[in-house]
């Protein structure tokens, strides 16, 4: 096999992994713009530091369990996190 079909398969690989990871986000936050309204309408705050200090560390150690970095795990998490944290500001100040 060429060398250059190697390539592209690995490319085609990496293309399906990143389809899957951008459609994995968007459910993602589909359910989190439910929990921003669930929380706009019964007055919790957009933030909730421990859950997420919990998830973060959880994240943590499935990257470990998985060989992957943790603190580049913990970075894509704090990302996530505060984009949610700022969907759920916009929801309760009536802009979402």
């Amino acid at each position: 096999m060429a060398q250059d079909d190697k390539l592209t398969r690995y490319r085609e690989s990496i293309d399906n992994i990143d389809a899957a990871l951008v459609f994995m986000l968007a459910e993602r936050f589909k359910i989190t713009q439910a929990v921003g309204e669930y929380k706009a309408t019964t007055k919790l705050p957009p933030a909730d530091p421990g859950r997420e200090e919990r998830q973060i560390e959880r994240l943590r150690q499935l990257a470990k369990d998985a060989n992957l970095d943790p603190d580049f795990t913990e970075k894509f998490l704090r990302f996530i996190i505060d984009e949610v944290i700022r969907h759920h500001e916009r929801i309760r100040d009536g802009a979402g």
